[in-house]
């Protein structure tokens, strides 16, 4: 199954807040949209277990991809061990014979280093339980993800808020063949609120978001924050997918609307770049 440019980022189907019913609705539209791509993750609550169910009789329609390494019931998170048995939960809670990937899911670099948990990764792909391995995290990680060889996809932030990838590890990553998903993509959407939402994961962005007053530059309109935003992700060179998270089956067909809309012009992405940039004050990396 082809990986669609637009993903289903699965994590809210974990909330205790969304019915069955609305879940349901929210995946089978998805898939009708056009979308092939499911993000998930074994932290995601019932989020597996649910896309199980519903994607029965449906499966090949779609590409999953979760997250392993850690959450085993008497096993250390991030060994050899707590791979390979997360691999094989995720298989029987999806209810699938393989999965698309798995991916770390945002261990350190030196995790990486030691090589176990890569390794429990290269086997279950060698018995088919997996199409392709990959990581998700940021930093000096990712980096060492990169160029390390062993992975097939790289999932990182990418957002008009979360820019430092674009300039050499995308290229890299596209030289290499590696399939990148871009996460985050609309920063959080920081412009929904009207002051700092203190804890909340879009605190970091919101101060980013009002330094870089993308607004007031004249780089986008009141009007399509998030058309823009997803755009700017979706269509960076090296980019392979762009998730978004929601709940509602009307935002993601939104987003369908705005990618079927094309890259953004040269002019807007350079200018939307070049701000970034010259906003950066030397610590805006990649927010986990």
């Amino acid at each position: 199954m082809p990986w669609s440019r637009l993903g289903l980022g699965a994590g809210q189907l974990g909330s205790a807040a969304l019915a069955d019913d609305a879940a349901e609705r929210l995946v089978l539209g998805a898939i009708d949209a056009g979308v092939t791509l499911i993000d998930t993750a074994r932290g995601y609550g019932p989020s597996e277990a649910r896309l199980g169910r519903i994607l029965s009789g449906r499966r090949a329609q779609v590409a999953l991809v979760t997250k392993v390494g850690y959450g085993i019931a008497g096993v250390p998170d991030w060994t050899y061990r707590a791979v390979a048995q997360g691999v094989d939960e995720a298989l029987r809670t999806l209810d699938t014979d393989y999965l698309d990937a798995a991916l770390l899911h945002s261990c350190s670099e030196q995790i990486l280093q030691q090589g176990e948990c890569t390794q429990a990764q290269i086997d279950a792909k060698a018995q088919g339980k997996l199409r392709r391995i990959g990581y998700s995290g940021e930093n000096a990680a990712l980096w060492y993800a990169l160029h390390a060889g062993c992975w097939d996809v790289l999932e990182c932030s990418i957002s008009l808020c979360d820019q430092r990838v674009l300039n050499d590890l995308l290229p890299q990553a596209r030289e290499r063949g590696l399939h990148v998903i871009a996460k985050r993509a609309l920063a959080n959407a920081p412009w929904r609120f009207t002051s700092c939402p203190r804890g909340d994961y879009a605190e970091e962005y919101w101060w980013r978001w009002h330094t870089l007053d993308l607004l007031g530059q004249g780089l986008l309109t009141e009007r399509a924050p998030a058309e823009v935003a997803l755009r700017f992700a979706a269509f960076a060179p090296g980019v392979g997918s762009v998730l978004v998270g929601t709940t509602r089956l009307e935002h993601l067909r939104h987003a369908c609307a705005a990618l079927a809309q094309g890259p953004l012009p040269d002019w807007q992405v350079t200018a939307l770049r070049q701000r970034f940039a010259s906003c950066d004050p030397g610590w805006w990396v990649g927010q986990v």
